[in-house]
């Protein structure tokens, strides 16, 4: 009896140390990047990137709770913008920080997630004249602490979040090129 629960002990500890080990060689950043053309000058598509408000037209995250919590804060609009939601399960809590904008260029944002886990990372819109519209480049990169190692582990972080920035990118694109946006 004895050294069966020796060898339940040493096969758990085996266990252990190949998955410490299978974590710890997972990437310490990670960087999570979308494009899409659109058929708007860059001022316009800025427009909806630039000023949380305009997100209810097209963040993926909007249609996932009908009943979102938000509150602005800060400047209406570029650096200082703040946007706080808290919503369900599928949405989470947390804060997103416009820290700098050039119009029709870029919009740089700080997120920080308070739920279901706490990560804080940098989002990032490019925008780039591309054939009479827009190239927008929706990327965001952090760290991974031991927590996101595990679960880039276990699911593919990259196609998770990859296809929410395609189904908003599409969104931006319906909004952006609508005559009544």
């Amino acid at each position: 009896m004895q050294l069966v629960l020796l060898a339940i002990i040493g096969i758990l500890a085996l266990l252990a140390a190949v998955l410490f080990f299978a974590v710890s060689r997972q990437p310490d950043r990670f960087r999570i990047a979308r494009s899409a053309h659109i058929d708007a000058a860059p001022e316009r598509v800025f427009h909806f990137l630039n000023d949380f408000h305009e997100w209810v037209y097209w963040s993926p995250w909007e249609e996932r709770d009908p009943d979102l919590k938000r509150t602005y804060e800060g400047a209406p609009s570029g650096p200082g913008a703040r946007y706080h939601w808290v919503g369900n399960k599928n949405v989470g809590e947390g804060t997103m920080t416009l820290t700098d904008s050039a119009p029709g260029e870029f919009v740089a944002i700080q997120i920080e997630f308070l739920k279901p886990f706490a990560a804080t990372n940098q989002v990032r819109f490019t925008l780039t004249p591309d054939h009479g519209g827009t190239r927008v480049e929706w990327a965001m990169e952090g760290t991974n602490n031991l927590m996101g190692k595990l679960f880039g582990l276990l699911m593919n972080m990259d196609k998770m979040i990859g296809t929410d920035f395609d189904h908003g990118l599409a969104k931006l694109r319906a909004a952006a090129e609508s005559p009544e946006g």
